[in-house]
């Protein structure tokens, strides 16, 4: 079955899964692969990323014929025009755990191998041969309710958890996005270790600190042109990317640069945040922007003069790497998934401690004013640091995976 052909190679970044060269899984066909993604109603925009890149950087591999899966949500309470609500949350909650499987049996014949990109999406694998399935676990969040007693949930809750959480163990093999998350499931024993294969996430090439003409114009559209000292946040509003501690550290540098502005891309503000905003006086200097284009996205990382990233958990930290892609220095949460991924091209401050991180980012900016080489220097280690991340060597190592799932399944 199995047909050795000039392919994937060790290139030197392989990360928890053993390199091959690649082969064809059938005679005359390529190997069949349903990657499964997040309902796109659900707007995770790293999320339907990483389906999007993956799809089209394994489609380019010899033998590999990459397919992606996303139906459209079922829509019974809700519809597009309305707001989010209890409406949507119960479409959401029926079409995961009820439409979403059912339409994935029917696939079972189609393909050879299927990926499910998003852990949280695990019950699917009660609907699929578990042994031609992988899962790509980003963290351990999903399952925080039944491993941990910090996090207090509902029973029913808790039983949905349980069944997602059952469906993951029930995979063949499961991808880590960061040797952090892989380290953080073998501590609460939910996988045993020869399941589990680190693969990081990658890096879009729009991620540069080169000018791009028409999205630096873009991102002059949305922001304006004047002179301002933009402090960025990327990601979304959800309690553990620390939005409070956000807002209290840009309300504490703000009185030493009137030119200061906090630059949000990930969605509106909760109404607790804008209360917060409002009560700091920082409500006026707070910019939120739209859904970008990832070549937008980056001209307002080449804008900003720092990325901040307070969040208490995190899987990866994608912001992380794309900032420091073009070129824009970070200050990060002291935690292991972003010490892994911005090593010793990022600057840290330990989680929740306001007062350290104004005291890290007004030393940041004066950096920055005074210190020209010192500051030219730290965005060069960045940049550097950036080019580890590739979504050409992911789906490389995903395709690895793939046929070596493959191969077990017939063995």
């Amino acid at each position: 079955f199995f047909q050795a052909e000039d392919g994937i190679r060790d290139k030197g970044m392989w990360t928890g899964v053993q390199t091959c060269a690649l082969p064809i899984f059938m005679p005359n066909r390529p190997l069949r692969v349903a990657i499964l993604c997040d309902m796109l109603e659900e707007r995770w925009e790293s999320m339907d990323l990483i389906g999007r890149v993956l799809t089209d950087e394994v489609s380019k591999l010899s033998g590999i014929e990459a397919t992606r899966v996303c139906p459209p949500m079922r829509r019974r309470f809700s519809n597009e025009q309305s707001t989010p609500g209890v409406g949507f949350t119960a479409d959401r909650l029926l079409n995961r755990m009820w439409d979403y499987p059912r339409y994935v049996s029917t696939l079972q014949d189609q393909y050879d191998v299927f990926h499910v990109i998003d852990h949280s999406y695990s019950q699917l694998v009660h609907k699929l041969p578990a042994s031609r399935t992988i899962v790509t676990c980003h963290d351990i969040d999903t399952f925080r309710s039944v491993v941990t007693p910090l996090e207090q949930r509902s029973i029913p809750f808790r039983a949905m958890t349980r069944h997602i959480l059952s469906g993951l163990k029930c995979a063949a093999h499961v991808a880590c996005a960061s040797e952090t998350t892989r380290d953080q499931l073998l501590q609460y024993d939910l996988l045993p270790q020869e399941k589990l294969h680190v693969v990081l996430n990658g890096l879009d090439a729009a991620f540069s600190a080169n000018p791009d003409h028409a999205a630096d114009n873009a991102a002059a559209k949305l922001l304006g042109t004047e002179q301002h000292l933009d402090i960025l946040h990327v990601g979304t509003t959800i309690p553990r990317k620390r939005i409070d501690v956000l807002l209290r550290t840009f309300a504490g540098v703000a009185a030493s640069y009137p030119e200061a502005r906090l630059v949000r891309v990930g969605g509106d503000l909760t109404q607790e945040q804008v209360e917060l905003a409002q009560q700091l006086g920082i409500s006026e200097r707070v910019v939120t922007l739209p859904r970008l284009e990832l070549s937008t996205l980056a001209a307002v990382y080449r804008r900003a003069a720092l990325t901040l990233i307070p969040s208490e958990r995190e899987g990866f930290g994608l912001p992380l790497a794309e900032s420091l892609g073009c070129g824009t220095p970070v200050l990060a949460s002291d935690i292991p998934a972003l010490r892994e991924v911005g090593s010793t091209a990022a600057q840290y401050a330990p989680v929740g401690e306001v007062n350290t991180w104004v005291e890290e980012v007004n030393a940041l900016l004066h950096q920055k004013n005074s210190q020209p080489v010192a500051w030219e220097e730290r965005r060069a280690q960045g940049i550097a640091r950036a080019t580890n991340f590739s979504w050409k060597n992911y789906a490389e190592q995903m395709a690895a995976l793939y046929l070596q799932t493959a191969k077990e399944d017939i063995q």
